[in-house]
């Protein structure tokens, strides 16, 4: 595998990134390409196995580094333009290894930004060393991508809160050690009333149900039952679980962006070598006009993704306070144009494309659920809507405030 595949070059030198963030992504790029044999294991081992295993190995290689902000590298970027090069780097190499970072840095970051003193200190240390494994609660089967919704109850009983209720569709759900667990606690009615818990998975009255997933992984529903947690596990304070939810989902979604960029830029880079080497009609594929412009359809798509998702990321990164609104958009466009990529992908291969375990049907199967986790495109294509108008008003507001006389 060539490592400069996995990014393009010409867009790192922009000025959305700084010499560190290129360094980064040099060095990750070499550490995917270095462990050839390992991904060629854990696609033959059992999730739950390869979860854990995954973790580990990116705990201890040090990128997880930056999951304890009190022994991070000087010399680590931990922005989002960096949690975005890493999550394309590992989609483009092994989806395990992405799903991997990608869950237990979704896990770690609510108790970054809005855990206590007491909290960081017992489970960021081994979060980062990639020995203690996170997964974040949050979705229902009633609720879905409406966190206003969540059921899931935490009644106050004497000092401590009383978990009834289930989550659907966890990430790491078998394999974790920490649940990050949205609940109702009432402080006030639909988003006013949720309240986010740390509980570990050993907690009495926490049950997992295994699920078989499209693309195999550590997948699950929770089911709590009686289940007691101290106030002490209330992250924040009652009452602002929804602002940590829709917090940690703003942030996370342009990273999805950048996992579907990875995972399309391989489909691109396999599918250009398969019709350069393919003979066919008295050539190659390549020399076709329709293999041509399937081509050139995906470099579009990826550098219209790549562009949108490097905007997003800066836009956070330099506290915008717009970069909700970029970074739905880059989850929208990168999501589908990485499906629709995936899939002229295994047309060019034809027969070949649709073995199993082939890497055009394991990027077929694994490029699916991006566009429904975090936000399902047709929810954020609402949300970027209903910014429009309040988009059209702060235009007007401007040019107005420019013509008033000082």
């Amino acid at each position: 595998m060539d490592v400069t595949t996995m990014f393009d070059p010409e867009l790192l030198q922009l000025p959305f990134y700084d010499d560190g963030h290129r360094r980064f992504a040099d060095q990750i790029g070499i550490w995917c390409d270095s462990y050839g044999e390992v991904w060629e294991s854990v696609r033959r081992t059992r999730p739950d196995v390869s979860g854990r295993r995954l973790v580990e190995l990116l705990g201890e290689d040090g990128w997880l580094a930056g999951l304890d902000p009190a022994a991070r590298p000087h010399d680590l970027p931990t922005d989002l333009r960096a949690l975005c090069l890493a999550r394309e780097a590992l989609a483009y190499t092994e989806d395990l290894a992405d799903f991997a970072y990608s869950i237990q840095s979704l896990s770690a970051t609510p108790i970054i930004r809005f855990g206590d003193e007491e909290q960081r200190r017992r489970y960021l240390p081994g979060m980062a060393k990639g020995l203690l494994v996170g997964a974040f609660a949050v979705s229902e089967k009633e609720a879905g991508s409406e966190v206003a919704a969540v059921g899931l109850t935490a009644k106050r009983s004497g000092g401590d809160f009383v978990l009834d209720g289930a989550k659907a569709w966890i990430a790491h759900a078998t394999i974790a050690d920490l649940f990050v667990v949205v609940a109702r606690t009432g402080e006030g009615p639909g988003p006013l009333g949720l309240t986010t818990f740390l509980v570990p998975a050993d907690t009495p009255g926490v049950r997992v149900e295994p699920l078989d997933a499209v693309a195999p992984r550590s997948f699950g529903h929770l089911v709590f039952e009686n289940c007691r947690v101290p106030a002490e596990a209330v992250l924040g304070r009652p009452g602002k679980g929804f602002v940590i939810a829709i917090d940690l989902l703003e942030r996370f979604r342009m990273t999805v962006a950048a996992a579907a960029l990875g995972f399309a830029r391989r489909a691109a880079d396999a599918a250009l070598a398969h019709t350069r080497d393919r003979r066919a009609y008295g050539g190659t594929l390549l020399d076709l006009q329709l293999v041509k412009a399937s081509l050139a359809d995906m470099e579009v798509r990826l550098n219209a993704a790549a562009l949108l998702t490097a905007r997003a990321a800066w836009e956070c990164d330099r506290g915008s306070r717009g970069f909700a609104r970029h970074s739905n958009i880059a989850k929208v466009h990168a999501t589908e144009a990485a499906q629709q990529t995936v899939d002229a992908a295994v047309q060019l291969f034809g027969a070949a494309g649709v073995v199993q375990d082939g890497l055009p049907e394991r990027l077929y199967r694994q490029i699916r659920s991006l566009r429904i986790y975090e936000g399902s495109t047709d929810v954020l294509r609402m949300a970027i809507a209903g910014s429009l108008d309040m988009r059209r008003a702060d235009r007007v507001a401007e040019r107005r405030a420019t013509k008033e006389p000082s």
